[in-house]
């Protein structure tokens, strides 16, 4: 059976050149890049250079960036570290209500340690308001942290103009860029952003590995204590494999970004158009134009999005649904209900994201597929046809 992979916002496969890079410092360099011997030396090379190269894609100084476990671990330091290290100043951080849940996480474990969070509405596509950002600061506020892309519903904020309003007020401002870093520009100076997290997996890189750009001015309070690893920020023997493949998944990006810009966005266009066309009831979720160009996430009533991820699985096409439920009495997603969709559409959405390895015979095979099994499963509703 051949196999569709369509959850490229969930993680990505490693490149074989990625592979390739590592794969030396599984074996032979495996020195500790902190001994000063010639094998610690080689390992410390390989992390520095790769520093380098994603400093380089950052547009920021070597000395900013920061080797994490991944953007959990990035979203932790950076939301964490800021309040910590600023609570002298005031307690007070805006985030919104559609961030990832390493973020709400994280703010709501700020909570209950006494941090005040504003968490801003957003409008139907997925959009803050700066508005209600300017509008939301006050005169104890430490940190706003907006993330850039919306890993569900594929929406970009506009972060150029929250970090106006930030910088202009001296706040600290952060971005969880897990789903833009490499695939469209994350320059911080354009951005405005002060920290950012990234990840290597989301990349064609691997997982276990991320980094988060800290602007040198910025005081973070360490999560991690121990040896003083990386600026003494995060103590760790660093994970040096997953630091060279980031960096050669980072360098490929770079190189190849506008290119795979382009063939991923048509392979959407057609994957939203047919979807659109050919089964009734369908809308899609997220921003019209200003959203991520691999993805397309679909709202399909009278259907649970989950029941199509589940026979579109039987047909080794894999996808997910917007929704992290695992029956209809779970939880739905907390980024459409903020968004305002109905009730009833909350637990109806499919989420297809595209990558560098998709072609348009795949997309017309998942087209097929999907139609027939919403007709399969429509029938069987008993809400189904409406009206």
């Amino acid at each position: 059976m051949e196999q569709i992979y369509l959850d490229n916002a969930a993680t990505t496969p490693v490149l074989p050149e990625v592979l390739e890079a590592m794969l030396p410092y599984l074996s032979d360099s495996y020195g500790n890049p902190s001994s000063i011997h010639k094998m610690g030396r080689d390992a410390r090379d390989g992390v520095e250079s790769s520093r380098e190269i994603v400093a380089g894609l950052l547009g920021c100084n070597e000395t900013e960036v920061l080797f994490t476990s991944g953007g959990t671990e990035s979203n932790n330091l950076a939301i964490k570290g800021v309040a910590l290290a600023n609570r002298s100043r005031g307690k007070h951080i805006i985030t919104s209500q559609v961030e990832h849940h390493a973020v709400l996480s994280v703010c709501e474990w700020l909570e209950e340690a006494g941090f005040d969070v504003t968490y801003l509405p957003v409008d139907s596509t997925g959009s803050v308001s700066p508005g209600d950002v300017e509008d939301g600061l006050r005169d104890d506020t430490i940190l706003v942290s907006i993330m850039h892309g919306n890993n569900e519903v594929g929406t970009i904020e506009p972060i150029g103009e929250i970090g106006g309003l930030t910088s202009e007020r001296g706040i600290v401002f952060h971005t969880d860029a897990v789903q833009t870093f490499g695939h469209i520009p994350t320059d911080v100076g354009k951005l405005g952003v002060d920290l950012l997290s990234l990840s290597g997996h989301k990349i064609y890189g691997p997982k276990g590995i991320g980094a988060l750009y800290a602007r040198n001015s910025i005081r973070v309070e360490p999560q991690i204590h121990g040896g003083g690893q990386e600026m003494k920020m995060r103590s760790s023997t660093e994970n040096v494999p997953g630091i060279v493949g980031l960096g050669r998944a980072v360098e490929i990006a770079s190189r190849d970004m506008l290119e795979r810009k382009e063939e991923i966005l048509k392979l959407r266009r057609m994957i939203t158009r047919g979807i659109l066309e050919r089964i009734d009831q369908t809308r899609i979720n997220g921003h019209p134009t200003r959203r991520l160009p691999n993805n397309c996430n679909t709202t399909i009533k009278f259907v649970e999005g989950e029941s199509v991820v589940l026979r579109l699985d039987q047909r080794g096409i894999y996808a997910s649904t917007g929704s992290a439920c695992s029956s209809p009495d779970a939880e739905a997603s907390h980024v459409l209900e903020a968004m305002g969709l109905p009730p009833e559409d909350l637990h109806s959405s499919l989420r297809l994201t595209l990558g560098i390895h998709n072609t348009e015979e795949e997309v017309d095979l998942a087209l097929d597929a999907l139609v027939e099994i919403v007709e399969d499963l429509r029938e069987m509703s008993p809400l189904w046809p409406p009206g």
